[in-house]
């Protein structure tokens, strides 16, 4: 239906379920607009109508879905030699830049990359003669709206627009209008297939509880006549979760979520379609337009947003006349969303069954053999897994954190990474009791300052660094500091005088009062240095309850 309307320049708004072929619907007449050398062989162009910029452009929202719609217009091109060229984040900029300076006919991108190579000038869209938006309702949400804009103020004035989806609200064409000239609405429906799903795929709803849901997606994997399937979580760090857990369980999975580095996250979509890997967890990043073979169960581990993302994730099974099973899961907290989205596209599952990973009926109706349990037995892991599948390099910018998400490197590090020049060493600071010893007592850095490396053993520094302040010392009792029982670094006269009467008592006292002040400084934590000078007369609670005595003292000097 769109072939010949697009054929003829006119805009087109595209609309039909997943898994009919949009892709070829505005891909085929791309590829016949443009014009290359082969068309002024064949008599059908002039020379001067070839250039090396681009001549048609298409704008999808995600980096997989880019990836490929490129291969099919690059298989579906072969034949006129049609230069296809993909431009998305997560790779080095240099390839990309240099296929454009090579010439291209077609580029397929997201908008963030396209608008960054389009602001350095080394994207020129002065030659675009078809543009199209793939995925229309998501490239139109709030989300892309300005980058979207701000590519098509970039673009001339006379060109073809089509927009394809499989969901396009009411709002969104009335968005699209403002970008089109009189476009055709082509909404495509098979007789038979009524209502918005797809009748090729069986849909089962249960309600489940969080813990147990990892332990009933290991049993519904095992199910007669499963292929490929694919689990959809909501959030990065489940998705990150469960792939792990059903490694662990025995399954050959492999994980695809914004917080992996770009080499990772297309390994793992490498390896499910070569079958590698046969259960891809992933979130909404690899809900739309993703075409594997095979793909036999969709299993929504959290229920979907919306109907819309419903509609796009359990597309990824039944297409092309396929048969599929979608499964979703859906927690006590989620049954007001999940009857939102069931009332939305009718689907007569308002109220879904209690169901755990024991309930007759899952095996019943899933056909899981009887006794199957939560691990994969051995005999049946046959896949190569994902480390069997090579990780590319593909030089993503931002250096380590970016090749580091995910816990996975994409490549070497670079030079200037290996080769780092000697690191100073790192102060370190004393705390006690959470703070630092630098914000209780300033006079306590020269004793944390770091041995010079040019200074001898047994030599002194303090001639160089000054005359250095006592540092007061803290004695705490039951591990709290007392201001009672602060020891005080400098002696009154009085107290001299009364050790010079009394030297044996003085001795006895100091002796005490060394003892005292090294238990306080072990409770505190803290060591003296290394290079300190003799140990000073230290005057203590001790010490002053001493001084009265004086009767004593005289005895002894008689």
């Amino acid at each position: 239906m769109t072939l010949p309307v697009a054929l003829s320049g006119t805009d087109v708004i595209g609309q039909a379920k997943t898994g009919t072929g949009k892709t070829l619907g505005f891909g085929l007449p791309l590829l016949e607009r443009v014009t290359v050398p082969a068309d002024v062989e064949a008599g059908r162009a002039k020379p001067e109508d070839l250039t090396d910029a681009p001549q048609a452009l298409v704008v999808v929202p995600t980096r997989e879905l880019c990836t490929q719609v490129t291969n099919d217009l690059l298989t579906a091109g072969k034949v006129r030699n049609v230069r296809v060229t993909a431009i998305y984040g997560g790779r080095a900029y240099e390839p990309q830049v240099e296929a454009l300076k090579k010439g291209v006919d077609v580029v397929i991108g997201t908008p963030g990359r396209l608008l960054d190579l389009a602001g350095q000038k080394k994207l020129n869209l002065k030659h675009v003669k078809c543009l199209v938006l793939d995925e229309a309702d998501e490239m139109l949400d709030l989300g892309f709206l300005p980058d979207v804009e701000k590519i098509i103020n970039m673009l001339p004035a006379r060109r073809q627009t089509m927009l394809f989806s499989a969901t396009m609200p009411g709002a969104v064409i009335g968005l699209a209008r403002r970008y089109m000239s009189q476009p055709t609405h082509i909404r495509a429906t098979a007789p038979d297939d009524e209502g918005a799903t797809v009748a090729n795929t069986s849909q089962h709803i249960y309600r489940a509880h969080n813990m147990d849901k990892p332990e009933m997606v290991a049993r519904i994997l095992q199910a007669d006549g499963r292929g490929l399937a694919m689990v959809f979580c909501r959030t990065k760090r489940t998705a990150a979760d469960l792939a792990d857990q059903l490694k662990q369980r025995g399954f050959a999975s492999g994980a695809v979520h914004g917080d992996l580095g770009q080499g990772a996250r297309e390994q793992a979509l490498r390896a499910f379609r070569n079958g590698k890997v046969d259960v891809l967890v992933c979130t909404d990043v690899a809900a739309r337009g993703i075409d594997v073979e095979g793909v036999t169960h969709v299993i929504n581990y959290q229920s979907p947003e919306d109907e819309k993302t419903y509609l796009h994730r359990i597309g990824r099974t039944g297409r092309a006349g396929a048969k599929g099973i979608a499964i979703t899961l859906v927690d006590w907290d989620d049954i007001p969303r999940w009857q939102l989205i069931n009332k939305a596209l009718d689907l007569g599952f308002n109220d879904p069954p209690e169901t755990y990973s024991t309930s007759p009926h899952l095996f019943e109706e899933l056909s899981i053999p009887a006794g199957t349990k939560g691990v994969l037995p051995r005999s049946e892991r046959t896949r190569a897994g994902l480390d069997a599948e090579e990780l590319e390099d593909l030089g993503e910018p931002g250096g380590r954190g970016a090749r580091g998400r995910g816990g996975r490197s994409s490549g070497p590090a670079p030079s200037a990474e290996r080769e780092r020049p000697a690191r100073t060493p790192r102060r370190r600071r004393r705390t006690r009791g959470g703070a630092t010893v630098d914000a209780t007592a300033p006079e306590a850095t020269a004793v944390t300052e770091p041995t010079r490396p040019t200074e001898t053993p047994g030599t002194s520094t303090e001639a160089d660094a000054g005359p250095r302040t006592p540092r007061r010392r803290r004695r705490t009792r039951g591990g709290t500091t007392s201001g009672q029982t602060v020891t005080s670094a400098v002696e009154t006269e009085g107290s001299e005088r009364a050790l010079d009467a009394a030297p044996d008592a003085a001795d006895a006292v100091k002796a005490s009062a060394v003892s005292t002040v090294a238990d306080a400084a072990d409770t505190a934590g803290v060591l003296p240095a290394a290079d300190e000078a003799k140990p000073r007369r230290r005057r203590t609670r001790k010490m002053a309850s001493a001084e009265p005595v004086e009767a004593p003292a005289a005895e002894v000097a008689v």
